[in-house]
């Protein structure tokens, strides 16, 4: 019985997991949406919404604690359920990359873009993709998955490069253009980190499955 109320609240975690995963998918879709459309109304939700993950956030922790004060799990759960603190933070810092730019957005305000969002859009889908690879191969066990998913970083970095060089043109051209061309560099810089983060989950996803440390950046 011990064993089944073990696997039962450990299986309550996974999904705790998951649901803060999408929450952080949704989060950084929105803001680039949001960056788009220009929308002031949805960017400040999306703002505002942030408290809801890092509440959920310390939810996923409170209950990886409880399990381990009242379960005494082994060594090898103990290492699945600091992962799932790990990961979960990873999550809320993934999170605050979204909030960063939905505050952009406010800065920038009723400006017009000073170009067509091209790079960015494609950054936020090739990292959000990733980030749903690497919790789907952290729920499903699968080591080859999360091996192969920090792969993808690459392209993010290029698009980064990309977008960057690209900005510096309109400055070089007009020097008015230097605080939005700023400011969507550091957009940029936020999907770049989100990359990051999600390397840094498939790291830890290969380290609990087989105990190796890595290092895939």
């Amino acid at each position: 019985m011990g064993r089944e109320l073990f696997e039962s609240e450990l299986n309550e975690v996974r999904q705790q997991l998951l649901s803060l995963s999408r929450e952080a998918v949704e989060a950084v879709r929105e803001s680039v949406e949001v960056l788009k459309a220009r929308d002031m109304q949805r960017g400040r939700g999306l703002i505002e919404g942030d408290e809801r993950i890092n509440y959920h956030c310390y939810e996923v922790e409170e209950a990886c604690l409880n399990i381990i004060a009242t379960q005494q799990p082994v060594a090898g759960d103990l290492r699945l359920l600091f992962s799932v603190l790990q990961i979960s933070n990873e999550l809320e810092r993934i999170a605050d990359y979204a909030k960063g730019i939905a505050r952009i957005n406010e800065k920038i305000g009723d400006q017009p873009l000073i170009k067509p969002l091209v790079d960015v859009p494609r950054m936020c889908e090739i990292t959000t993709s990733m980030l749903e690879g690497a919790i789907r191969s952290f729920l499903e066990k699968d080591e080859k998955a999360a091996r192969r998913i920090p792969g993808r970083d690459v392209e993010v970095d290029m698009l980064y490069n990309q977008i960057h060089r690209e900005l510096l043109t309109y400055v070089m051209s007009d020097p008015n253009h230097l605080e939005q061309a700023m400011m969507l560099i550091w957009v940029a810089h936020n999907l770049e980190r989100v990359g990051d983060r999600v390397v840094n989950i498939c790291e830890r996803i290969i380290f609990t499955l087989t105990g190796e440390v890595v290092d895939l950046d």
